[in-house]
């Protein structure tokens, strides 16, 4: 009798992985500690997947799914997992991948995001941009400063999300989720009402479009503190990104409300353990200080690097480049060189870095850490 698609993610939780990928004629896969391996099951067939995949569909996403060839979805299996689901066709048969989040929530402590980050959720109104690839921990992140809000302050919290992955129960907060395509059609329809819902925090799922950033800008000027992903690689790089939505007469404004809104930017990347034991969050923080905020009145993105990295040296401000990060990560013996090196912010940079640190003595040389890797 085939495997159940919930017997299937039981079992790849149970190995640690953070992916299932099933395709037709092919044996299923997971992913563990970021590397893609094959999983203990047979090779199905194309019918076997469609009935897979078609199993957690209700009708009217089936419909939607033979109109548009696309479905995201999520849905919860036993007590301590959700599953957040892509279906798609690849040569004309069914596929999917199916990501793994577990229940509970982790604080940010327990991600290893750095302290400063919590002072973004103290906020009582402005833009907070959580940025980095897809699979990069961006949602588990925001679900953790979310929960933060909801355990210490007594608002209405407003989640937009494509799908809904963490699972808000009210604490001293109100948490209304909203899901595209269950609760509302589109992110356009539910942020055009959002602001009649009487939020304190918004969670925008993805920052898709120029109405989007204009509804996100809108809400911050307003009085409301609103979260976003973007996906981008560094602080500088997100700004950029949000400026050229706009034309080219409209970004001097763009610069000055950004400078009046934005109260920071935490950008990630998930990297493997040395030990193999699973992965770790290296993160640039870039919180928005007085020389940061007359930098972004004036458009100078070009100048953010140098301050973020200026003020990682100094404790105090609490900020740090994606290099430092990597280089604290590397000197702990937590990564590997290479992992440091193909995750650099700015390759050059990062391998002057190594290169000092090891003179001083700081970090093991190359073949020493490979050794260990190894092990």
């Amino acid at each position: 009798m085939p495997l159940t698609l919930d017997e299937m993610i039981l079992w790849a939780s149970e190995k640690n992985a953070s992916d299932l990928f099933v395709k037709s004629d092919s044996v299923p896969a997971v992913r563990v500690n970021g590397y893609i391996m094959p999983a203990e099951f047979p090779e199905m067939t194309a019918e076997q997947v469609k009935e897979l995949c078609y199993s957690k569909m209700t009708p009217r996403q089936q419909a939607q799914f033979e109109q548009h060839l696309e479905m995201d979805l999520a849905f919860t299996v036993g007590e301590q997992l959700r599953v957040r689901m892509n279906v798609y066709l690849q040569r004309g048969k069914h596929a999917t991948v199916c990501r793994l989040i577990p229940t509970r929530i982790k604080t940010l402590d327990e991600l290893g995001i750095p302290p400063k980050v919590k002072e973004f959720t103290t906020h009582r109104n402005g833009l907070v941009l959580i940025t980095g690839a897809t699979g990069s921990g961006k949602t588990t992140t925001l679900a953790a400063m979310i929960d933060l809000i909801n355990e210490a302050r007594r608002v209405n919290i407003i989640t937009i999300e494509d799908p809904i992955e963490f699972v808000h129960k009210d604490k001293m907060a109100i948490v209304s989720q909203r899901e595209i395509g269950i609760d509302t059609e589109n992110f356009g329809n539910a942020l055009r009402h959002v602001l009649r819902q009487a939020p304190d925090v918004i969670l925008i799922g993805e920052m898709r479009d120029l109405e989007t950033m204009n509804v996100a800008l809108q809400a911050a000027e307003t009085g409301h503190l609103v979260f976003a992903t973007v996906h981008t690689a560094s602080a500088a790089e997100t700004l950029d990104r949000v400026s050229n939505m706009f034309q080219p007469h409209e970004r001097p404004m763009l610069w000055l409300r950004l400078s009046v809104t934005l109260r920071g930017v935490l950008s990630q990347k998930l990297l493997p353990k040395i030990d193999g034991s699973g992965r770790l969050a290296a993160v640039e923080v870039m919180d928005v200080t007085p020389t940061i905020v007359k930098m972004v009145e004036e458009g100078r993105s070009d100048d953010i690097y140098g301050a973020i990295r200026q003020a990682g040296t100094e404790a105090y401000w609490g900020m740090q480049t994606m290099n430092q990060c990597l280089l604290r990560y590397l000197k702990a013996g937590l990564i590997t060189e290479e992992i440091a090196m193909s995750n650099a912010g700015i390759y050059t940079e990062l391998k002057q870095m190594i290169r000092m640190a090891q003179n001083r003595g700081e970090v093991k040389p190359p073949q020493v850490a490979t050794q260990a890797h190894n092990r």
